[in-house]
């Protein structure tokens, strides 16, 4: 059973149907109705990659990304003698890990401009700070204590795994 549909503007002079090559065609000669579907699919991809960027959780691959990042700037920034504000793993409450990250992203950023390190070696830093969202009722950076670049290093590499840990689960 072959179903035409054929939608036509009065007026129109392409109101005949092509020969039909699936069960439905739909044929739809108006142009108020074609401007219409390219408008919905528009907004259609608009909303999804709005959706796609405003994720309150960073995913597994860009955490493992994070991680490698910071081992390759390790040795370009742990000859700093800054003291940085470094929240240990059980000072980091479960809902405010996000705001912890970027606490320790804001230290890599400054650290990495004292130390002149190339933007091209940071700009993974800068990437992942950007994208973080921040969650109300947690503490600022500055309720934590001052650690030395070593011990700094260390922490964040524990929040990372341990937030790489939690969204394996």
């Amino acid at each position: 059973m072959k179903i035409l549909f054929g939608f036509t503007c009065p007026g129109d002079q392409r109101g005949s149907l092509s020969r039909p090559t699936k069960d439905a065609l739909f044929q739809s000669t108006c142009q108020l109705c074609r401007e219409s579907h390219k408008t919905q699919v528009w907004l259609y991809f608009l909303v999804l990659s709005l959706l796609s960027t405003s994720t309150c959780v960073t995913s597994t691959p860009e955490i493992a990304d994070l991680q490698t990042c910071v081992k390759k700037l390790r040795d370009l920034i742990e000859k700093s003698d800054a003291m940085l504000y470094a929240p240990s793993l059980n000072e980091v409450e479960v809902n405010c890990k996000n705001m912890s990250l970027k606490c320790y992203l804001l230290e890599l950023i400054m650290v990495a401009e004292e130390e002149a390190v190339p933007d091209n070696r940071t700009a993974c830093i800068f990437h992942f700070n950007e994208t973080l969202s921040t969650e109300d009722g947690c503490p600022p950076c500055e309720a934590y204590s001052f650690e030395n670049i070593t011990t700094f290093l260390n922490r964040l590499n524990n929040l990372l795994e341990a937030m790489a840990t939690r969204q394996q689960t």
